[in-house]
């Protein structure tokens, strides 16, 4: 249905398409309202605002009335003739309702906001930069202020911006279709930034579904309220160009890379339980990542989400940093802050899934758009959520740019990718028979893996330095190895078979430890066949495992005096190194995301010694490049003795490049004193005791080696050169050969 006319008369529209577009059924507003004629034939115009009672056209320059518009229908719909014109202008309307006037600008006088560019890229799924044309843009049209507003959403049959700007009435302000790309378009003049607006769409069938979020939302309500703020991209002029030069070489496998890991939001709490804003974490968490000598800050997911329950892994919000503890460009202000202070910041991505709120991307034109039709495929039973599906060109593109948007935006420097092992199967977590085999019968599936590999392509060649991390819980191959090489192309992979392993074994009372000491030492059996973190990380404090405190077994003493061998073994160990926020100090109950950690423990001596350990092994590791240079290359670790079961005793050489002094670690991982445990060494000479987690200093017994030993020409573990160590119990000891 649209606008009929005779050559030398007046456009205007037919009785069936005004009555869908009053009754907010009209999926094609452009052919109905606005001014139409022009190149010889007179114009008209036809506007519609519900409750008004007449309409008046007013010449935008001159500020004249051209003239008054017929009211065709009672609920507000105008249009005709303007007499003796045919070539078309700007203008404006004039509304009047009893004794009120306004004037408004007409959405419909615009032309399109998308370029063909823009669609054809869109179409072809290869819009890099989608995020500067989808959402919400505060913008300048013809002179006109006002927001470009744009949703993706092929299957609906109307699809309407509603908002606290024109009364949440879908009728208003439906959309211009764009059906080369299925995305839905309309420059609103006059919306103010900040408003708070929502997409009103039809389905195929014309049935009204719920009120949905922009999926390129930059800022959203502070949940639980679930509204989208026109906000725009963030605007930060950044301070950080000699971070940006240089961290390329900061996240290097041969640099030390050590991670703190932070939910924002249970950090530290204010009085009264308040959330800490973006602002008062520069205050406080960078210089406390700095004193305690981290490289970098990993956040868990900051993308806005509707259950703080979630920790942020069931986004909503891709594109916008949770409005709970600020705005875009607070965050970006953190950022900034980080990285003049030396800090790298990482942020935890979620590309697996996304949650069913109805406001959310589920079914959001009415069809699976986002996910799979077919729950085989769609929907993940272990977190009641909907499953991306990799395949579709247009949502492949979606997060694509996501990854993008946050390392241009806000420039992220490493993107940690959650749940890949979900991604990579399509039996993850699945019974038989309740999981669609790929076209070669297999369980792999192959669209995650496409995109992953694309993904990670474009963030290694659109932002220099950056990196990505992956959670992959299995033994996929060449996780972190190049996409050219058959790779998945990340920069690294947390090293989940050491996680478990390590924790188990720590676990165990001392004397049963003899009997699983395979579990301490496997993890070099495949320590570098990917380019491994190793990760304490939230997950291990939470579900009923208590804090990694609490796992230690023994006494008091001893579970403090476990944990600090524990963190003496880590690292030393080959691989970058993540802990979870409160385990530097030792906290004792399970992490609670709705509350402050316990930092009154730092009261307690033995607390303050985990902390002080915690800064020195992060001291050490960066300082003696034995301990990071060759993290991820064979030849820079070397047994000592493995296989001292008995004792529960590790030794190992770290060895750096060519000139760099070697490094021996020793651990002894029960609580017996061991005098005269001899370890062969690779050169002969004075080994210095760098560091003892029994230190008193650490809240230890202080048992070592009075600072040092000398070598003897003894011949041991295959070396000509030995050295008579006391090892002090339940604790690791570290020492580098100094000539």
């Amino acid at each position: 249905m649209s606008p009929t006319s005779t050559v030398g008369r007046p456009v205007s529209p037919d009785g069936a398409a005004i009555s869908a577009l009053v009754a907010g059924h009209h999926g094609d507003p452009f052919a109905v309202l606005g001014m139409h004629g022009g190149d010889g034939v007179p114009l008209s115009v036809s506007v519609f605002w519900p409750g008004a009672e007449a309409a008046e056209v007013v010449d935008a320059v001159t500020g004249k009335t051209v003239g008054a518009l017929p009211r065709v229908r009672p609920e507000g719909f105008f249009s005709g003739p303007l007499t003796g014109r045919d070539t078309r202008f700007a203008y404006r309307l004039r509304y009047r309702r009893g004794d009120d006037t306004w004037e408004a600008e007409d959405p419909y006088r615009f032309p399109p906001i998308l370029g063909e560019l823009d669609v054809y890229l869109m179409r072809e799924g290869s819009h890099r930069r989608l995020y500067e044309r989808m959402g919400a843009h505060p913008t300048t049209l013809d002179g006109v202020e006002g927001v470009a507003f744009a949703v993706w959403a092929p299957n609906a049959s109307r699809v309407s911006v509603v908002g606290d700007f024109n009364g949440w009435d879908g009728r208003r302000h439906p959309m211009r279709k764009r059906i080369e790309a299925g995305v839905w378009e309309l420059f609103v003049p006059g919306v103010p930034k900040g408003a708070i607006y929502k997409y009103e769409l039809l389905d195929a069938g014309g049935r009204l579904l719920p009120l949905k979020a922009d999926p390129f939302g930059f800022a959203h309500e502070v949940p639980p309220a679930t509204g989208s703020r026109v906000h725009g991209l963030p605007r930060h002029v950044w301070q950080d160009d000699a971070w940006m030069a240089g961290r390329g070489a900061r996240q290097a496998t041969d640099a030390p890379v050590s991670v703190y890991e932070v939910h924002l939001g249970s950090w530290r709490r204010k009085t009264g339980n308040d959330f800490l804003t973006y602002a008062d974490l520069a205050d406080e968490l960078i210089p406390y990542a700095l004193d305690m000598g981290f490289t970098h800050i990993e956040c868990l997911p900051v993308s806005e989400h509707p259950f703080s329950g979630s920790w942020g892994y069931q986004p909503i919000g891709l594109f916008a940093p949770t409005s709970r503890f600020g705005t875009p460009e607070d965050f970006a202000t953190f950022v900034d802050a980080c990285h003049r202070a030396g800090l790298g910041v990482i942020v935890d991505w979620v590309p697996a899934h996304f949650p069913t709120d109805a406001h959310g991307l589920a079914r959001f034109d009415g069809t699976a758009l986002y996910e799979h039709e077919d729950p085989r495929l769609g929907f993940h039973r272990d977190w009641n959520t909907l499953i991306y599906n990799f395949g579709r060109t247009e949502v492949r593109n979606f997060l694509i740019a996501n990854a993008l948007f946050w390392t241009e935006c806000f420039h992220i420097d490493g993107l940690r990718v959650d749940a890949v092992a979900s991604m990579l199967y399509l039996d993850y977590s699945r019974e038989p028979g309740d999981w669609i085999p790929n076209e070669f019968g297999g369980r792999e599936n192959l669209d995650a893996v496409a995109f992953l590999r694309e993904m990670n392509t474009r963030v290694y060649g659109d932002q220099p330095g950056a990196t990505t991390i992956a959670e992959e819980s299995t033994a996929w191959p060449q996780v972190s190895r190049p996409v050219d090489g058959g790779g998945l192309g990340f920069g690294y992979k947390w090293n989940m078979g050491w996680m478990h392993d390590s924790l188990e074994y720590m676990k165990l009372q001392p004397v049963h430890r003899q009997y699983h000491h395979n579990q301490i030492t496997f993890s070099i059996h495949y320590g570098f066949s990917e380019n491994f973190v190793l990760p304490l990380s939230h997950d291990e404090v939470v579900h009923g495992k208590g804090s990694l405190l609490g796992r230690m077994p023994g006494d008091r003493w001893q579970k403090f005096a476990n944990l600090r061998a524990y963190f003496g073994f880590m690292w030393t160990h080959p691989g970058k190194k993540l802990l979870f926020m409160g385990g530097e100090f030792g906290q004792e109950r399970e992490w609670n995301h709705d509350q402050s950690l316990d930092w009154h423990l730092l009261d307690d001596p033995a607390h303050r010694g985990i902390k002080d350990l915690v800064r020195d092994l992060n001291g050490i590791y960066r300082t003696v490049p034995a301990l990071h240079v060759r993290d991820t290359d064979p030849g820079g670790f070397e047994w000592l003795e493995g296989a001292d079961a008995e004792r529960s005793v590790l030794a190992y050489v770290r060895h750096g490049r060519d000139g760099d002094k070697s490094v021996i670690v020793v651990c002894n991982f029960t609580p017996v004193v061991r005098e005269g445990y001899r370890v062969g060494v690779p050169l002969p000479g004075h080994w210095q005791e760098r560091l003892n987690t029994d230190s008193s200093a650490y809240g230890g017994s202080n048992v070592g080696n009075g600072g040092g030993v000398g070598s003897e020409p003894i011949s041991w573990h295959g070396r000509p050169a030995s050295v008579l160590l006391t090892l002090p119990p339940l604790a690791t000891i570290v020492l580098e050969h100094v000539g």
